[in-house]
């Protein structure tokens, strides 16, 4: 072993020589496992790689995840389809290793901005909506815990693929209508994908219209200053409903110009209408608190991508490829807030995201084992928002009331990797990737802008204990960054809901809040290493830890300033570039027949398949003393297991699914923490097929649920806590292949 170490270093050093010498000239890069939207690139006759490339083509989910180059998870249609679920946001929540904060999914307990969310490989659009996307328009969900160079380095936690449906091979009806129910009355929804092949042409049309109605039940106790300034406390319990539809887009067309050229072009559009409402009953026990008012909002959003692709094979052994893509996202709403029945506080909002990008890259069969490839990406982006808010009719901030702000970044990337089987046993993944990064915000004030450079170095190696492949190790080191979101950078004030008289100061736990133009990007470096054990009969046990190093950590404080939207001292909420921070955690994943997993307990043929994760997650901030100083909304520990049995006599499986996370405490500041209790999800569903064209599920998700309370302190004693109860969802629906 250690000969074969010291010749594996001594190759290693070779060939990154060789990549230094190659980013002298300009090309590009891009060899994923299976490439997005068409073929696999094609290998010299007999080569490794090509063998890689043919076996990723097996339908197993294990197998695709075995034969990657890098460590991946991968999800197909079975997992998509398991539960009916109605939105892709519903899936990721049951799939190890994530969670959902609101709609946005967390990986590693990290928050949203951390984890990279790719539709067919190229970072999401401004404004999309994972909760509004059928699962019906998905071909598979794939999730990798480390950057690549031909990909966003923006994926500090990982990164989560969504690889929508491609154009097929022949012609295809499906049709998909469900109910749902959760509350007040049912809701229905509907998908039809049409798929058609004409010659060289081929169409994918996928079109789903759906609606949403919800609600929950909100607790606040506030033991704050009040609206005197003076000690107070109340307590108010809130009823909120929202409902809304909408409708999602998603055309493919493939052109096959030759037999080594092809054209595709995709686009995707959501659209929808959205309405909440919210009314509340106060108790004052002391002082003049400040209370929420009754308020009502309805509002529309709309986002729209697409994307041409251009594929030439110019021999076996040299591909080219060029990317050019349009993405637009708009949004508007419309709010009133009632006290006492009166009209309070009108909002009216506009926003608008548009974003250019431009990519190529070019790839080359080195030799029998080396595959090398050089690559760009380009993107603008820009986000304009204007807002009008008035009290009773007055505007609240008279210099910032209905003027625009926007926001714009400007990215830059070139990159090079080399996808290397240096023999049975080992391969690597060696990337580098070098980003620009340029912000400009403008508001009221003078224009402010910054530039950012951020150098990307990866190398993913692999190692089989046997030619299989049963087992092997995983090992990463890699940097990754975080840049700010373009709302971050606006410096317009918003001011609190509960403190609107900006004639008087306001609470720590009830600030304005503010953008930051000046903020840089966080840069991470990191450490992967994982051991996964594919079992004969397609189970798998994995075992993998992980390390980020967090340099200039983004994070909101709260403090008192003097501000030109008051003439008294306000608490203001501002993002900034905090401190360093450290995170590292242990990850567990089993999945496969309780038979194999259980063998000698349970019958080898008992058709029941099991699965979960455990994860362990520690992190701290430098600049907070512990022992809660972790990152901000990162859980200790998280949980999910499931199964689904299939019966023996009947076209019928039933499964269920539980995830949880236990209550935790942040030091989000020196003079805050947070306090956040326990939250548990169960999902249920069985499914019928009575045909290999008709089937059916019925699913029930968050059944049973548990309240969920958050509370926050600060170092002079004063406290508000939220007690939230949420609801069971119902939803039935069918499949029918026409």
């Amino acid at each position: 072993m250690e000969i074969a170490l010291k010749k594996l270093l001594g190759t290693l050093a070779c060939t990154w020589t060789v990549l230094g010498l190659s980013t002298l000239h300009f090309g590009t890069v891009s060899a994923q496992d299976i490439p997005v939207g068409g073929e696999p690139s094609p290998r010299a006759p007999g080569s490794k790689l090509e063998r890689v490339e043919i076996l990723g083509k097996q339908s197993t989910d294990n197998d695709l995840r075995r034969r990657a180059q890098t460590a991946k998870q991968i999800y197909g249609r079975e997992e998509l389809d398991k539960y009916g679920d109605g939105n892709v946001a519903d899936v990721l929540k049951r799939l190890p290793g994530i969670s959902m904060q609101g709609n946005a999914p967390r990986m590693r307990g990290l928050g949203s901005g951390y984890t990279l969310i790719l539709i067919n490989g190229d970072p999401a659009p401004p404004g999309f909506a994972l909760d509004q996307l059928d699962p019906a328009q998905v071909e598979r969900i794939e999730v990798t815990k480390g950057p690549t160079a031909n990909q966003s380095a923006q994926a500090v936690a990982g990164a989560i693929n969504i690889i929508l449906k491609d154009a097929p091979k022949v012609s295809q009806r499906d049709l998909r209508l469900s109910s749902g129910y959760t509350m007040d009355r049912p809701t229905v929804s509907g998908s039809f994908t049409l798929g058609e092949k004409w010659a060289d042409l081929s169409l994918a049309l996928p079109i789903s219209l759906f609606e949403w109605r919800g609600g929950n039940t909100a607790t606040v106790l506030r033991n704050a200053p009040g609206l005197d300034g003076g000690a107070s406390q109340a307590q108010q319990r809130g009823e909120q409903f929202y409902y809304g539809h909408g409708i999602n887009l998603g055309p493919r067309l493939n052109w096959k110009l030759s037999d080594d050229e092809t054209l595709s072009w995709q686009s995707f559009l959501q659209k929808g209408i959205w309405n909440n409402r919210s009314t509340y009953l106060y108790q004052v026990m002391a002082g003049t608190p400040s209370l929420d008012d009754d308020a009502g909002f309805q509002g529309r959003w709309q986002s729209v991508r697409s994307n041409m692709q251009w594929v030439n094979h110019f021999s076996a052994s040299e591909r080219m490829e060029l990317k050019a893509g349009l993405s637009s996202s708009m949004g508007s709403f419309d709010g009133q807030t009632l006290r006492l029945g009166l009209p309070q506080r009108r909002t009216l909002a506009d926003n608008a995201d548009l974003s250019l990008t431009q990519a190529g890259n070019y790839s080359r069969l080195l030799n029998d084992a080396h595959s090398l490839s050089i690559g760009w990406d380009l993107e603008w982006r820009q986000r304009d928002e204007k807002r009008d808010i008035t009290e009773k009719g007055v505007p609240q901030t008279v210099e910032f009331e209905g003027q625009p702000f926007s926001a714009r970044i400007e990215r830059q990337a070139l990159f090079i990797q080399d996808e290397w089987e240096i023999n049975k046993q080992w391969s690597t993944y060696l990337g580098l990737r070098s980003e620009q990064i340029a912000t400009r915000s403008q508001g009221t004030a003078s224009p402010q802008s910054n530039t950012s450079n951020v150098v990307t170095p990866m190398v993913h190696l692999n190692y089989k204990f046997d030619a299989a492949g049963r087992d092997l190790v995983r090992a990463s080191i890699t940097r990754s960054y975080k840049a700010p979101d373009l709302s971050a950078l606006l410096a317009r004030p918003s001011v609190s809901g509960l403190f609107a008289d900006t004639s008087k100061s306001n609470a720590e736990l009830s600030p304005d809040r503010i953008g930051n133009p000046a903020l840089l990007p966080e840069l991470a470096t990191g450490v992967d290493i994982a051991l996964e054990n594919y079992l004969p009969a397609g189970g798998l046990v994995s075992v993998g830890i992980f390390y980020r190093q967090v340099n200039d950590l983004i994070r909101s404080v709260t403090s008192l300033q003097t501000v030109a939207w008051s003439g008294v001292p306000r608490w203001v909420s501002t993002p900034i570039n905090f401190s360093r921070a450290m995170t590292r955690g242990l990850e567990l994943e089993v999945k496969g027949r309780a038979g194999e997993l259980l063998s000698g307990l349970v019958d080898a043929k008992l058709p029941l398949n099991l699965r979960g994760s455990v994860n362990i997650y520690q992190s701290s901030v430098e600049a907070l003393p512990s022992p809660n100083n972790r990152l901000d909304g990162q859980q200790p520990w998280s949980g999910n297991f499931g199964f689904d049995y299939r019966f023996a006599s009947l076209p019928m499986t039933v499964g269920g699914s539980l995830a949880f996370t236990p209550g935790y405490a942040t030091q989000q500041s020196s003079s805050q923490s947070l306090d956040q209790s326990r939250s548990r999800s169960i999902d249920v569903f069985a499914q019928w097929v009575f045909s290999r064209k008709i089937s059916a599920r019925l699913s029930a998700n968050n059944w049973y649920p548990v309240d969920t309370e958050s509370q926050t302190l600060t170092a002079d004693g004063y406290s508000s806590s939220t007690l939230r109860s949420g609801r069971s969802s119902f939803n039935l629906g069918v499949e029918i292949k026409l």
